[in-house]
């Protein structure tokens, strides 16, 4: 095919912006193999070691979105860890459940006496958007979405609106390794440390 010819069905398909590592952006066809490549490779990158620190020591409380009562899911162990290693007011949402760890679980963060400083999500990346836009309904000024969880557009469309967003990252293992409590890698070091714990 010519180039005339490659220009031409260029401009006769959808186009998406693509961002490139360096960060510029490029218009590719939406069905080309290069624009799906680029779609799947993560360029954001969301906030330092020192600003989810300063996150983790500034905030009050946090809600947890898709809370689970089941002990063996990930949501419970890190609302487990937080209730009992943290002095942050918790908040559990989730509308099919009416306890969590002894404590009144809300329908969704509309419904939460106050609004959280975190909101710390547990649910699959598909809902990350829903989660961001209720996020900004009621004014919270930080989403963490948890380890294994990644949506790149909606955490660039969450920061276009003024949102902190932490992304892919483990609240539990966070909070601990910043006060000493773990490795680097998230593996208990054992250490008793003279650095004031983030509680």
């Amino acid at each position: 095919m010519t180039s005339t010819g490659l220009q031409e069905q260029a401009t006769s398909e959808e186009l998406v912006d693509v961002q490139l590592v360096n960060g510029l952006t490029c218009g590719l066809p939406a069905n080309s193999p290069l624009a799906k490549l680029l779609k799947s490779q993560r360029t954001w990158i969301g906030p330092s070691a020192k600003d989810r620190l300063r996150i983790l020591r500034t905030a009050k409380s946090v809600a947890i979105v898709g809370a689970s009562p089941n002990p063996a899911r990930s949501s419970y162990f890190v609302a487990t860890y937080l209730q009992s290693s943290s002095d942050y007011r918790l908040y559990f949402v989730n509308p099919n459940a009416t306890e969590i760890l002894g404590q009144k679980v809300y329908p969704d963060l509309k419904s939460l006496p106050e609004v959280p400083d975190i909101v710390d999500v547990f649910r699959k990346a598909d809902d990350i958007p829903s989660v961001i836009d209720d996020a900004l309904e009621i004014g919270a000024k930080t989403v963490w979405v948890q380890l294994g969880i990644w949506n790149q557009e909606a955490a660039v469309y969450g920061e276009s609106k003024g949102l902190t967003v932490v992304m892919d990252r483990c609240i539990k293992v966070e909070h601990a390794r910043f006060h000493g409590g773990l490795h680097l890698m998230g593996f208990d070091t054992g250490q008793i440390t003279s650095h004031k714990t983030i509680r």
